[in-house]
């Protein structure tokens, strides 16, 4: 029997349309030290599919996180319907996803995937909600929306760093932190069929880059206001693309790439310093600025490299990303307790 492939799944977080160097950035014209921040993402569009017209299914962050996870429209579940959901929100029964409905990751768990989320949850808090409880085996990264890349914590002031359901604390820049588990866990996990939900927190504010810890320490909250530049906004996703070049040479090295399906998105468009031209609007927009993101697809067993293509939602990945078939991308995946999808409802 052929080896089930994998899915490594990459979510940046408030990056824009035209931010990367294969969707016409322009880093050098903002006095970037670089041509372009995003050589890897590059390599994987020119190895893959960049789609042109690839729509989050929201305009803030956790409603397209419930649609991702679920393959369904956010608003059939009411944690779908804050956006998004905040951090005075810790410990509320109603705002979150529900551990008995179904997940992408619980149905390939169920069909003996092993699964795990790495970096930016932001669908619940516990008891009630959280990773572990929605299809993960394993989990490492953070439960809110925001936090700051160097104490990790939230907009309340709350440390947020996990590991599985325990609070951990670990030193670094978290962009690194977040690209070091997915790396490790690839090196750990390669033999059997996986699902990586890699979800970064960059380059979503507070503007720090690897070299910005004394900036950490002057702000008094992550929000930033007073701080940040688009150079430096520029370097967040340089970093980013970095560890996301660490994450497909692990593949390469393990002898796995040809049979995963790698995906890059955003969860909504980009925010105050991103590049969203020609596109009108940012987050929080219903506009095509707020919406329309990157989208790049990476899989060598059946997707042809060198092409591009309008796009669709990216909310029924469980289904049709990149418009594939279900028994090509997840064989043997059971039916049994699989909600209707956006399309059937």
């Amino acid at each position: 029997m052929a080896r089930r492939p994998n899915l490594v799944f990459i979510l940046a977080d408030d990056l824009g349309y035209a931010d990367l160097g294969c969707y016409g950035g322009r880093p050098a014209a903002s006095g970037a030290p670089f041509a372009t921040c995003s050589p890897a993402l590059d390599g994987m569009a020119r190895e893959g599919l960049r789609f042109t017209q690839g729509y989050a299914n929201s305009s803030v962050c956790s409603p397209t996180r419930f649609a991702l996870m679920t393959g369904r429209w956010q608003h059939r579940l009411r944690g779908g319907a804050d956006e998004p959901i905040r951090s005075n929100a810790r410990g509320n029964p109603s705002l979150g996803l529900p551990p008995s409905h179904p997940t992408l990751p619980s149905l390939l768990r169920d069909a003996g995937y092993a699964t795990a989320l790495v970096g930016k949850w932001h669908l619940g808090y516990p008891p009630h909600f959280g990773p572990l409880k929605s299809g993960y085996q394993e989990f490492f990264g953070a439960l809110s929306g925001g936090m700051d890349y160097f104490t990790h914590r939230d907009t309340a002031g709350n440390h947020d760093l996990y590991e599985n359901e325990s609070e951990v604390h670990r030193k670094g820049y978290l962009t690194d932190l977040i690209s070091d588990r997915a790396v490790e866990f690839i090196r750990r996990k390669f033999k059997n069929p996986f699902l990586l939900s890699v979800h970064y927190n960059a380059p979503h504010w507070p503007w720090l880059t690897r070299e910005d810890e004394a900036e950490s320490k002057r702000i008094e909250k992550i929000y930033h206001f007073d701080g940040g530049s688009v150079v430096t906004y520029l370097t967040m996703i340089r970093q980013m693309d970095e560890g996301i070049g660490r994450i497909l040479k692990a593949l390469r090295a393990a002898k796995v790439d040809r049979d995963t399906l790698v995906v890059f998105t955003s969860d909504n468009g980009g925010e105050r310093f991103s590049d969203t031209w020609p596109l009108v609007g940012k987050k929080m927009d219903l506009l095509e600025g707020g919406i329309r993101v990157p989208y790049i697809v990476r899989w060598p067993a059946k997707v042809k490299s060198g092409r591009h293509r309008p796009g669709g939602d990216h909310h029924g990945l469980g289904g049709n990303v990149p418009r594939c078939r279900r028994r090509d991308a997840a064989p043997g995946l059971s039916a049994g307790r699989r909600k209707p999808t956006l399309g059937a409802e």
